[in-house]
């Protein structure tokens, strides 16, 4: 059973730093590509990272602030953001596609505010 779970999120201070992991289960995730999204209150789902074999790429919300990485041991994604502001508060997702079928973890809640 294909399954990703989310965890790491919290409450930071603007300008804190949090490390969001994404845990694979019933798949090799180092076989396929993973995505970090975000959903902020009220807005629609936007893609954050993603990396694919050792190559990554990031969108605007993360560029220069956030690193995404995987450790194949413990078939783990990993989203490290820094300089955290309020507008990055939202639920964040992995997501692969397998097999061609999509697949998300159930999110975790990052909220930035002093």
């Amino acid at each position: 059973q294909v399954q990703l779970v989310e965890s790491g999120g919290g409450l930071v201070q603007p300008g804190g730093s949090l490390r969001l992991s994404c845990a694979a289960s019933g798949f090799t995730l180092s076989d396929y590509g993973v995505d970090w999204y975000r959903q902020p209150p009220g807005k629609g789902r936007e893609l954050v990272a993603s990396i694919s074999g050792d190559s990554s790429t990031y969108h605007d919300p993360a560029k220069g602030r956030f690193t995404i990485s995987r450790d194949n041991a413990k078939n783990t994604v990993y989203l490290q953001m820094n300089s955290l502001q309020s507008e990055d508060t939202a639920v964040y997702y992995c997501h692969i596609i397998y097999w061609g079928a999509e697949y998300w973890g159930q999110g975790t809640q990052v909220t930035v505010s002093s």
